[in-house]
């Protein structure tokens, strides 16, 4: 049985969680992050780099001068390749860097990332991540009050406008709903924080019958 200690928004303890340790996954599934991991990266690569070809680039099909008789090398077109201004011999052209994952893999993906987090005690579960306005310096208050010296990746149940503007202008700190948060974002970050609805959702996913990446 995992413990997980409830914190409120000022550091200190109010409560305990307990996490069985039927739900967690960590005997399997380190292919699976690897790849889910990969997948994702690749999928945020634009893949919009582009070359012309020399069949693309504009001109006439006119020999630049006779085929013998200047004591020149001979020359079939301007734009060949090896002339300034010519087209890109093996250049990059638009294309999808995109994996697929299979729904399984990304399932286990996730279980077995959110369960190395928790097993590890690097996930913290704070009582209601709710403010009356949306000012930074209560966010930054509250990543001081509980020990957090780095990144932070902040999971709630829902994403409310009030603490989306507190968090935007913290450096290293992202926020997402715990029904949305991926496989990347959950083994980015030194430091995972929750409220205990988003620790709700988060369990869901860690069951047999969880959403996966």
């Amino acid at each position: 049985m995992s413990k997980l200690t409830v914190y409120d928004m000022k550091g200190a303890a109010v409560g305990e969680l307990k996490i069985a340790d039927t739900l967690l996954v960590l005997d399997k599934g380190e292919q699976a992050v690897h790849d889910t991991v990969l997948a994702y990266m690749a999928g945020q690569r634009t893949g919009t780099a582009s070359t012309l070809r020399k069949g693309e680039v504009a001109g006439s099909n006119k020999k630049p001068w006779k085929q013998k008789g200047t004591g020149r090398a001979r020359a079939g077109l301007r734009q060949s390749p090896v002339w300034r201004g010519g087209g890109v011999a093996f250049g990059p052209h638009p294309r999808d860097f995109s994996v697929k994952v299979n729904r399984k893999v990304g399932r286990l993906a996730f279980r077995r990332a959110l369960s190395e987090r928790i097993s590890a005690g690097e996930v913290k579960v704070v009582d209601s991540l709710t403010l009356a306005e949306p000012k930074t310096r209560l966010i930054a208050a509250m990543i001081k009050a509980l020990d957090i010296k780095r990144g932070v990746l902040l999971i709630v149940d829902r994403l409310e406008s009030s603490i989306v503007k507190a968090c935007r202008n913290l450096p290293k700190v992202e926020i997402v709903a715990a029904a949305e948060v991926n496989v990347y974002q959950m083994l980015r970050y030194p430091a995972v924080v929750t409220d205990k609805a988003g620790m709700t959702t988060l369990r869901k996913r860690l069951g047999a019958e969880g959403e996966g990446a």
